[in-house]
């Protein structure tokens, strides 16, 4: 378990003597498509991290309408902010796929932070990081317009995938969603893309023909 567990990325380089008093207080689950983790208000009583599959964290408007906060693959971690402020989950979590998770419960972690300073540093480090992710988010989602925001998206796959011929993770509707807006103009908006030929798209398959482009457009510097 402890190399599964150097492969999540809060605890990735850490010694061996740390990881050894983790795999003490870790949990696995396995989990069914569509099983909710944790719910918006719920008290949080611990973190996940993910060893396989992937899971969407989101807000639900009375309406019913899903806004996505996130999408989680495996050696992430999620739900762990409110597990160390003392408070509720502020949204909900659910699987996309099967999927395998480690849980940390929140009293066993926090015991473990307390007896282990550099730990705790690595924890603040990641933090930060995420951040960072959901200011760019946030600053996406409202400064830019609909190509902005859907370039982004892409160039942030190709980051993740590691390749210009990316495979989409989410359904169209979600994706659009997630990006602030609904299915039909996103729709509108990649066939633009695929008539300027920055992009191809077959079902879940899109291919970056013109990353300039495409950065220009993320960016604010062009207009489709």
């Amino acid at each position: 378990m402890k190399q599964s567990i150097n492969k999540i990325s809060l605890f990735a380089g850490l010694p061996e003597e740390q990881l050894e008093k983790i795999s003490d207080v870790v949990i696995q689950k396995k989990c069914q498509k569509n099983e909710l983790l944790f719910s918006a208000d719920e008290k949080a009583s611990g973190f996940y991290s993910i060893t396989k599959g992937k899971v969407k964290v989101f807000r639900s408007a009375p309406s019913g309408k899903e806004q996505i906060i996130h999408v989680f693959g495996p050696g992430d971690i999620f739900g762990e902010v409110p597990v160390f402020q003392g408070g509720s989950y502020p949204a909900n979590a659910v699987t996309m796929t099967k999927a395998e998770l480690y849980y940390f419960g929140r009293d066993e972690f926090r015991r473990i932070i307390a007896e282990d300073p550099d730990l705790a540093m690595n924890m603040l480090a990641m933090l930060s990081g995420r951040l960072r992710q959901l200011v760019n988010q946030v600053a996406a989602l409202s400064l830019s317009e609909v190509p902005g925001r859907l370039a982004s998206y892409l160039l942030l796959l190709r980051s993740s995938q590691g390749s210009d011929e990316l495979t989409l993770e989410l359904p169209k509707g979600q994706i659009a969603s997630y990006l602030g807006t609904i299915q039909e103009t996103l729709s509108r908006v990649l066939k633009k893309m695929t008539k300027e030929e920055i992009i191809s798209v077959e079902g879940k398959k899109i291919e970056i023909l013109d990353e300039i482009t495409l950065q220009a457009l993320a960016n604010g510097d062009e207009q489709l």
